[in-house]
C-alpha cells in the first residue's frame, strides 16, 4: 500500500489537474493506435565500425523499403539506389554530384522533393511531438512545414515550391539535403537493440561506443566480450590480459594504444627481452596489418608474453574461486617442462612450443617479478583511462544481462541448462541460482564491481566478471 501511495503522489505531481491527466490519457491512446515503430536488432558487432555504421545508416534495408513504398514504379532501380545512397551517405554523395552535375541546382531541387516525400512517410508513424523532437535545430521549422499537410493552403504546390526555391537561392541546399537525409536515418528506426558483443576482434569498438552514446533510443544486452572489457575496466587482471591478448591476436593493438591511450611499451620491452631468441611461431597474428617483419615479430612476442601472463592469472583465479570451474582451463601444472610434454585426460602430448622462461615448474601460476610489475601498471592504466570508464558507464546505464521488450526476451549467448533441458543451478559465492534469478544475481555483482562501497563486495563483483565471460558463452 505504501508503494501504491507513493506512486499516486508522483502521478499527482506530474498531472495536477483532471484536464492534464485527461490530455495525457488521450495522447497515450492515440500513440497506441499509431503504427508500431521499427525496432532494429544488431548482435556480434565485434568492433567492425564501418560495417556497423553502414547497417545503422540503412536500417538493415528499412530505408530502401520506404523508398519503394513512396515511389513504387515511378522511379527506376538505379534512381532508387542513388536516392538510397544519398540518404545513407549525404556528404559523400553530394561531393561526388557537385563534380558531375552540369546544373547542380536542378539536381538539388529534384532530390529535395524526393527526400521530403520519403521523410513524410517515415514520420507518419510518429506523433507530431515526437517528430518535432527529432528535427535538427537549424532547419527544424522549415522541415516541419514541408512534411506537414496544410489543408488551409489552397495552392500547396506553389507554397512548397516557394520554400524549396528560397532554400536554393540562399545557398542552403547542400546543408538542407544533409539535414533531411540524417532525419530520415533517425526516423526510420524507432529503437535499436544491441544484443551483445560490441568489443573484440574488430579494429574500432571505441568508435561504435561513441556512436551509440549519441543514438536517440537504444538498449544493450551485455555479451561475454563486453563483460570482458567491463572486467578489465575495473581492474580484473585476467580480463585485462585477455583483452590485450585478443587485441594483439587479431592485429588490433591500436584499439588499446590509440583508441584508449593505454601504453603498451612496457609489455613490448619485456617481450623483446624475454623472448629475444624465440620466434614465437605458435603465436602468429591473425590479421597482419604491418608491412614490416620487425613489427609482426614484435607483436608475436607480445602475444606470447601476455598469453603466458593470462594463463597464470586465470590459474590464480581458479585456486581462489574453485566454484567457478576454471580448473578445467588450467594446464600449466600439467606440463612436464623437462620433456616438453603435457598430460590431458590421461594422454601425453608433445608441446609445439616448450620455451617458457618465466614459468617456475614448482609454482607455475606465480607471476615473475617483471610480469607482476607489468600487470600492476596495466591495472592502473585501465582503471584510470577516462574514455574507457566513460564507455563502460554507458554500458551500465543502457545495458543489462537481459531485457524484456515488447514481450520478447533479449539476451546474448545462452542460459545454463541441464541435459534434460531444465534450468541448471549455478553456484555464486556459496549460493545456487538458476534461470532469471541467476541472471539477476550476476548482473547485481557486475554493478557492484563498479559501484559497491564495501571493498569485499566490490572485489567479488570484479572477480565474478571473469566467470560471466564463460557462463554467457
Amino acid at each position: 500500500m505504501e508503494n501504491e501511495k507513493n506512486y499516486l503522489e508522483y502521478l499527482a505531481e506530474l498531472y495536477p489537474t483532471i484536464e492534464k491527466a485527461a490530455t495525457e490519457i488521450i495522447n497515450l491512446q492515440s500513440v497506441i493506435n499509431l503504427p508500431k515503430g521499427t525496432e532494429h536488432f544488431l548482435s556480434d558487432i565485434h568492433g567492425e565500425y564501418e560495417a556497423f555504421s553502414h547497417v545503422l545508416r540503412n536500417g538493415s534495408g528499412a530505408v530502401r523499403k520506404k523508398i519503394d513504398d513512396v515511389f513504387g514504379h515511378t522511379l527506376g532501380i538505379s534512381e532508387k539506389r542513388a536516392l538510397a545512397t544519398l540518404i545513407y551517405y549525404p556528404r559523400e554523395r553530394l561531393e561526388m554530384e557537385k563534380k558531375q552535375q552540369e546544373d547542380i541546382d536542378d539536381w538539388y531541387k529534384v532530390m529535395l522533393y524526393r527526400l521530403i516525400d520519403v521523410c513524410k512517410i517515415v514520420s507518419s508513424k510518429y506523433t507530431r511531438a515526437k517528430v518535432r523532437k527529432a528535427l535538427p535545430a537549424d532547419y527544424g521549422y522549415i522541415i516541419e512545414e514541408l512534411i506537414t499537410e496544410k489543408p488551409e493552403v489552397l495552392d500547396k504546390e506553389a507554397y512548397y515550391e516557394a520554400i524549396i526555391q528560397t532554400i536554393l537561392e540562399i545557398g542552403s541546399a547542400e546543408n538542407f539535403v544533409i539535414a533531411v537525409a540524417e532525419l530520415i536515418q533517425r526516423l526510420v528506426v524507432d529503437h535499436l537493440h544491441i544484443i551483445g558483443d560490441i568489443f573484440d576482434r574488430g579494429p574500432e569498438p571505441y568508435k561504435i561506443m561513441d556512436c551509440l552514446m549519441n543514438y536517440h533510443s537504444l538498449d544493450i544486452q551485455w555479451g561475454n566480450h563486453d563483460i570482458l572489457w567491463m572486467g578489465a575496466a575495473v581492474g580484473n587482471p585476467a580480463c585485462i590480459a585477455t583483452v590485450i591478448r585478443n587485441s594483439i591476436r587479431y592485429g588490433n593493438l591500436d584499439v588499446i594504444e590509440d583508441g584508449y591511450g593505454i601504453n603498451m611499451i612496457p609489455l613490448a620491452t619485456f617481450a623483446m627481452s624475454v623472448y629475444a631468441d624465440d620466434d614465437c611461431s605458435c603465436f602468429e597474428i591473425k590479421n597482419k596489418k604491418h608491412s614490416y617483419e620487425t613489427e609482426i615479430e614484435l607483436e608475436m612476442k607480445m602475444h606470447k608474453a601476455i598469453s603466458v601472463i593470462q594463463f597464470k592469472v586465470e590459474g590464480q583465479a581458479a585456486e581462489l574461486y574453485p566454484e567457478f570451474g576454471f580448473q578445467r582451463r588450467n594446464f600449466l601444472d600439467k606440463i612436464n617442462y623437462e620433456e616438453g610434454t603435457i598430460t590431458i585426460g590421461g594422454k601425453i602430448y608433445q608441446l609445439l612450443d616448450d620455451y617458457f622462461p618465466t614459468i617456475d615448474p614448482k609454482n607455475p601460476y606465480q607471476l615473475s617479478a617483471e610480469e607482476e610489475e607489468i600487470m600492476n601498471r596495466l591495472v592502473k592504466a585501465f582503471q584510470s583511462c577516462e574514455k574507457l570508464q566513460r564507455h563502460m558507464r554507458f554500458l551500465l546505464n543502457k545495458g543489462s544481462l537481459y531485457k524484456i521488450y515488447n514481450s520478447n526476451l533479449l539476451y546474448h549467448g545462452c542460459v545454463p541448462l541441464n541435459d534434460d533441458g531444465s534450468l541448471r543451478k549455478v553456484k555464486i559465492y556459496g549460493k545456487s541460482y538458476q534461470g532469471r534469478t541467476l541472471y539477476d544475481v550476476m548482473e547485481s555483482y557486475v554493478r557492484k564491481g563498479f559501484f559497491a562501497v564495501d571493498p569485499d563486495e566490490k572485489k567479488k563483483g570484479r572477480d565474478l566478471m571473469l566467470s560471466l565471460i564463460h557462463i554467457s558463452e
